[in-house]
């Protein structure tokens, strides 16, 4: 009997565990031209925020991002759910809502079946259509490594736009979907993951973050993000660094995956938990008496992770009712955003 193909076997990282270190690509994007860009280009680079967008009219802005990557699993259907569910994301955390799609397609076509990419691509599609909207074509590619993921296009209110800048000091953070789908990948690789884990990181993987539209309209909201490669850290400090404030976080309050919470106490990280706090850990301050595998969860790339809410506190209730209503029923409050004096940390944890 032929054994069944192992999609990690054939990458060298795993979903959004693959992304360039946010050191690197700091440094890559540094020369970018900011001047001279249109008006009507309403967000673009300036705050590596989660998509382009271009406002149309007063009514309407196209909101535009691309994001795919190498398995983060073994089954090609989940593989695919989960890389299409991550791109979605991002059109989601600006406010928008989905258009269409383009698949972005890069298969080792001498490594691997036709029907097992025919499997991956069955599944971004099924996530389409949960979404609503039509995969209406794409691009592919015979690479080394297999890569698949979307090219997400949306629509948003010029005015509902949300942004991962904004925020204002006292506005509490809330965090839709809970850490540690990094580490729960990093366990499959080694063949440590119970079927309890795999079922964690398939379900929060593949929920579409579909409450960022409804959270468009709260204009309490001031600010919003997905949490993905860079870990709640990384992605907290974009927020910390385009409002110009600092934020703390209640480490007692965040929603942990308990299977990882073992595999991390254990030893079990990825590659890029290291290369993310090698990047900010400077500009992070942890409480005394800290663990390392703290940090590890801090700085864990989450694949299709939650979205990050930065809002006015009377809101709060609001926002967390609009969570729990779509089934992010582990959706929180994590902390708050502070006016930050110089030299002081930009992110705290108590």
């Amino acid at each position: 009997m032929t054994e069944p193909i192992k999609l990690t076997q054939f990458s060298h990282g795993g979903g959004c565990g693959c992304k360039i270190s946010p050191a690197i690509l700091s440094q890559l994007i540094a020369q970018t031209p900011l001047a001279n860009l249109p008006a009507d280009l309403l967000v673009g680079v300036e705050t590596a925020d989660d998509a382009a967008v271009y406002r149309l009219n007063d009514q309407q802005a196209v909101v535009v991002t691309t994001d795919f990557f190498t398995p983060i699993v073994d089954n090609p259907r989940d593989f695919g759910r989960i890389a299409a569910t991550n791109a979605l994301s991002d059109i989601y955390a600006m406010g928008a809502r989905p258009l269409f799609a383009l698949a972005v397609v890069g298969m080792p076509l001498d490594k691997l079946p036709l029907a097992v990419i025919r499997e991956i691509l069955d599944g971004g599609q099924s996530v389409c259509t949960a979404a609503g909207i039509p995969l209406a074509g794409g691009h592919s590619i015979d690479v080394l490594e297999p890569i698949y993921g979307l090219v997400g296009v949306g629509v948003v209110h010029p005015d509902q736009l949300k942004r991962n800048a904004g925020a204002q000091a006292g506005d509490v953070l809330i965090l839709g979907k809970p850490l540690g789908v990094g580490i729960l990948s990093a366990a499959l690789k080694k063949n440590k993951l119970s079927a309890h884990g795999y079922a964690q990181l398939l379900d929060y993987t593949t929920r579409l973050n579909t409450p960022g539209a409804a959270l468009a309209e709260l204009p309490e909201v001031h600010a919003m993000t997905d949490v993905t490669g860079f870990g709640l850290a990384g992605h907290l400090l974009e927020i910390c660094r385009g409002s110009s404030l600092g934020a703390v976080v209640d480490w007692a309050r965040l929603p942990l995956l308990d299977e990882a919470v073992t595999h991390v106490q254990n030893g079990v990280v990825t590659g890029a938990s290291g290369r993310n706090w090698a990047a900010y850990g400077e500009e992070v301050a942890m409480p005394a008496g800290a663990i390392l595998w703290q940090e590890q969860l801090l700085s864990d790339p989450q694949t299709s992770g939650g979205l990050l809410v930065a809002c006015a506190p009377e809101s709060e209730a609001r926002v967390l009712a609009i969570f729990h209503a779509a089934g992010f029923e582990l959706a929180a409050r994590v902390g708050r955003m502070v006016t930050r004096a110089d030299g002081a940390p930009r992110l705290s944890l108590v």
